[in-house]
């Protein structure tokens, strides 16, 4: 599983040209299952995603939380964090997660975190989807279970 989170002032999420999700200071989060994912381990990147201490403090300091400072989530499923770049010039999918699984564990970790965080707001699994962001910092952070948890 992989997490990209980018710390923003403001990020929307667009399907034909409808705004569905909207967010103020908080995180963007991209989201990418393969086909080894459990909820187990996504519970493991989401207690790191709500703690992770990115924001700044009065000292200017990268020491707050996302619940320390009242952010909010927008969470967008991203099967193409797994894309095999190793050969040729077009990238291969196949370490990306079942269509069925990889939902399921997206929609897990949207009712896992809405347990902790008031507003979190999402994408639409397997949609065409524009998204627009302003990125704070810039500030990118890239969770990985193969390198946070050492699964495979």
């Amino acid at each position: 599983m992989k997490f990209v989170i980018q710390r923003v002032t403001y990020a929307e999420v667009c399907v034909n040209q409808e705004t569905i999700g909207k967010i103020g200071k908080g995180f963007l989060v991209f989201i990418g299952v393969s086909q080894d994912d459990t909820q187990e381990l996504a519970d493991k990147l989401i207690r790191k995603l709500i703690n992770l201490r990115i924001f700044e403090d009065e000292q200017g300091k990268t020491n707050l939380s996302l619940q320390d400072v009242s952010g909010e989530l927008l969470l967008i499923s991203q099967f193409t964090l797994y894309a095999d770049c190793k050969k040729g010039n077009r990238p291969s999918f196949t370490k990306a997660g079942d269509p069925v699984l990889a939902n399921d564990l997206y929609e897990y970790i949207i009712a896992e975190c809405r347990k902790q965080i008031p507003n979190v707001q999402t994408g639409s699994f397997g949609a065409d989807m524009k998204i627009s962001l302003l990125n704070d910092g810039p500030f990118t952070i890239l969770l990985d279970s193969d390198e946070i948890c050492g699964c495979s």
